[in-house]
């Protein structure tokens, strides 16, 4: 049994059990019991605070943890990073009231910074030799400059929306960040064996994202033109049809790309175009 670490609540927590779902990892009912284990799959998820998984990952007592690389980072464990998930991307900026006139880092100097990630802010500054008071603050960073605490900010920012809440623009990003998939460096054989399948299953369904199955029909006249436009996984599927002189060509196309590619096969005399939604895919 592979024991995973996941945030209690919030975003990072909502997206990881979408994610963990598409994999086929569903969990037996509960009532927000601390450790669940899942129905069909040799895993159980150990909720906790995001700012305890990396502990709990490096010390063993959960063999795998999702978190953040803005709290993997602060936390300074010895945790193996497995995946970079792309996904709960956000930013760790520095932001100072709006009606001040910023001229850059060194307006930071002798100023009083509010934060809950302090190793991470002492390390910038450090780095760009600015001496500055940080204040840690376990929540609400973002109110400190407007009751006194701090004359600036540093903090977690995904759309900015509650700087602007709080009258406060971003003028400093200093790292991004987005969710990691971490592992004990002392799993054993049997766990790892786990993982990897687990890891499998993450590839199959993000390998998917943004990718659509295209079937089209081609005149057989103009078909290495069309072929030429796929972008498929190695080369698109044809396949002979009973028409004489049309073949039906299958491939995979990324959504981002679906209107210029639909626009030059048509030009091209394809018919018949049909886009199917692609669940998993295995390379």
């Amino acid at each position: 049994m592979l024991r995973i670490a996941v945030q209690a609540k919030g975003r990072l927590y909502e997206e990881t059990m979408e994610l963990l779902s598409e994999a086929g990892i569903k969990l037996q009912a509960s009532k927000r019991s601390l450790l669940v284990p899942a129905k069909s799959f040799p895993v159980e998820l150990l909720f906790l605070r995001d700012d305890d998984i990396p502990q709990a990952v490096a010390d063993g007592v959960a063999d795998a943890g999702i978190v953040g690389e803005n709290e993997y980072i602060e936390k300074q464990q010895q945790a193996e990073v497995v995946k970079r998930l792309n996904f709960s991307r956000c930013r760790l900026s520095l932001a100072i009231p709006k009606e001040e006139d910023y001229t850059g880092l060194n307006w930071f100097a002798g100023k009083k910074i509010a934060t809950s990630y302090p190793e991470i802010l002492k390390t910038f500054l450090h780095k760009h030799a600015i001496k500055a008071d940080i204040h840690v603050i376990s929540g609400s960073v973002e109110i400190a400059p407007g009751i006194g605490l701090a004359d600036a900010i540093f903090d977690i920012v995904s759309s900015g929306s509650t700087l602007i809440s709080n009258h406060l623009k971003e003028v400093e990003i200093v790292m991004q960040s987005e969710a990691l998939l971490l592992a004990c460096p002392q799993l054993t054989k049997e766990k790892r064996t786990i993982l990897n399948e687990l890891l499998f299953r993450i590839d199959a369904v993000q390998t998917a994202e943004g990718k659509k199955y295209i079937l089209l029909n081609a005149p057989n006249d103009r078909l290495q033109e069309i072929i030429d436009i796929l972008p498929g996984m190695k080369s698109p599927t044809v396949l002979p049809l009973a028409q004489a002189n049309w073949s039906s060509v299958h491939s995979v196309i990324d959504e981002k790309r679906f209107w210029e590619i639909i626009g030059k096969l048509k030009s091209f005399g394809a018919e018949g175009i049909l886009i199917v939604p692609i669940e998993k895919m295995i390379l």
